[in-house]
């Protein structure tokens, strides 16, 4: 490109990999999305995050660094100012950074402005009916719905006032592009809420989805045997084991009618762009910070150091500007969240001054043929006495009437809240655990992770190459050396 180009990250949260109708998932109501797959973009069908919960990841995929490489792998441990953020390296180099969104990336009693020209505050009152709605459908602590996440059906909002803050946030996106005056290059940064649970939308987002065409959930393993303890353990305190097939379609289906929501709004975002004319010089990036189980195990939400698939494979879709090479469609390509920021920094003709680990997609999405990444890694846990990565600082961790406490309670426990490692190939996955049994799955003919083959013989070859592209990647991404030296 002759110019810098706008830059616009949409991030919803915590919505799964498949998810999507271009994906070919039957009830997945996705036409925004589907539509720049099959004309304008790239969707990598193989696009994971590096840790399962917000913060880390974040840190992650604006870093270009692997939680391990410089301990970013809780809730409350973000990206201190010393520390690389994208955001500041494009306002640095001339982008007017707009943030509208959470935060969960940099502290929160730091100021902003390092890292955006406007952090945005939304301009009318927020319905805050989702979590109202879900106090008041839990009852008793011992209900099947009390760590459910469930609200279903929520009333739409008020006259003058957001249903949400995501539709704030986006609308508030769209008022800047109708007031851009062309100075300075944009980059919009939308780190949403939804599909985060509580599982709720309001209509016509619930009623959207055909609930007979959403996919089978994947079972509950029998005993939990040779899975980690921290699942079985947040199985048996949610609750949840008595649910029916329809209860759980209907969870299913307010959580696709969310993820429906998303790709509506981004519709509007997309119109907005186009209306004042930016379309053309805009890289548009949509991905998510993690997946969720949505009722798949017989769980719902999300762990902090276990890596299914479900929870680790996230859409990521890449609009290129008009003038970057780009061959639409669907990619299988394995590709990391690490690799987002390392394509923004090869889009603007960046040099971030600093070592990451990130692969530009530019290639993949000119329709480069060969092999991105040979394997992919997500990460999690703590060390046994880390007290301080235990998340204290969440109420779920002590008291019981916290949504969380199934999981964050737990993770104050070792072995369940050990520190692991997943080093996941096109075919197999391996998982190593520090403190209790490792797993490996071979994907091609248990795509569900059911049956956990670290004890087979037969995976013996399988599980040293594995072990051994660990410690290869361990290697290669342990630590960074700052790039100005020191006088000695």
């Amino acid at each position: 490109m002759s110019r810098r180009p706008h830059i616009v990250i949409f991030n919803p949260d915590q919505w799964r990999g498949d998810v999507l109708g271009h994906m070919g998932n039957p009830a997945a109501v996705t036409p925004t999305l589907d539509a720049l797959a099959a004309d304008e973009a790239v969707s990598f069908a193989n696009a994971f995050c590096q840790n399962p919960v917000c913060t880390p990841s974040r840190c992650s995929f604006m870093t270009g660094w692997y939680p391990h490489t410089a301990g970013h792998r809780t809730m409350s441990h973000m990206l201190r100012p010393h520390e690389p953020v994208l955001l500041k390296q494009l306002k640095d180099a001339g982008w007017f950074v707009w943030w509208g969104g959470k935060n969960d990336l940099v502290p929160g009693q730091n100021p902003l402005t390092p890292y955006c020209d406007v952090r945005y505050k939304p301009d009318r009152p927020i319905s805050r009916c989702l979590y109202e709605r879900t106090q008041a459908l839990r009852g008793a602590p011992d209900s099947s719905a009390y760590y459910s996440f469930y609200a279903g059906l929520l009333d739409t909002a008020p006259e003058g006032t957001h249903q949400d803050h995501d539709t704030a946030y986006v609308c508030g996106a769209i008022d800047l592009i109708n007031r851009y005056d062309g100075d300075r290059p944009l980059c919009i940064y939308l780190p949403l809420g939804y599909p985060h649970p509580p599982y709720g939308v309001a209509e016509p987002f619930y009623s959207i989805t055909n609930r007979a065409k959403i996919p089978d959930r994947l079972p509950t393993p029998t005993g939990w045997a040779g899975k980690p303890s921290l699942l079985a353990g947040i199985h048996a305190r949610q609750h949840v084991t008595g649910w029916s097939d329809q209860q759980w379609r209907e969870l299913r289906g307010t959580y696709y009618g969310m993820c429906s929501r998303q790709d509506h709004l981004l519709g509007r975002l997309i119109d907005a762009l186009k209306r004042r004319g930016l379309w053309d010089d805009t890289a548009l990036f949509v991905f998510s910070d993690h997946g969720d189980f949505t009722g798949d195990y017989g769980l719902v939400e999300k762990t902090q150091n276990t890596f299914e698939d479900v929870l680790t494979r996230v859409p990521l879709i890449v609009k290129p500007p008009a003038g970057v090479a780009c061959r639409p469609g669907v990619r299988d390509a394995l590709v990391e969240l690490v690799d987002f920021s390392a394509t923004v920094y090869d889009l603007g003709g960046l040099t971030p001054g600093y070592t990451h680990f990130g692969r530009s997609l530019l290639p993949v999405i000119a329709g480069d043929a060969g092999e991105h990444r040979d394997a992919v890694f997500c990460e999690g846990g703590r060390l046994d006495g880390e007290t301080h990565c235990m998340e204290h600082e969440s109420t779920s961790a002590s008291d019981p009437a916290g949504l969380y406490w199934p999981r964050v309670n737990l993770q104050t426990r070792i072995p369940e809240h050990t520190k692991a490692v997943m080093c996941r190939t096109a075919r197999y996955k391996y998982v190593r655990r520090l403190y209790e049994s490792d797993e490996l799955y071979d994907l091609q003919a248990d795509p569900g992770e059911l049956v956990n083959r670290i004890d087979d013989p037969a995976m013996a070859g399988e599980l040293g190459r594995l072990k051994e592209r660990m410690l290869t990647f361990f290697m290669e991404t342990g630590d960074v050396v700052p790039h100005d030296p020191d006088e000695r």
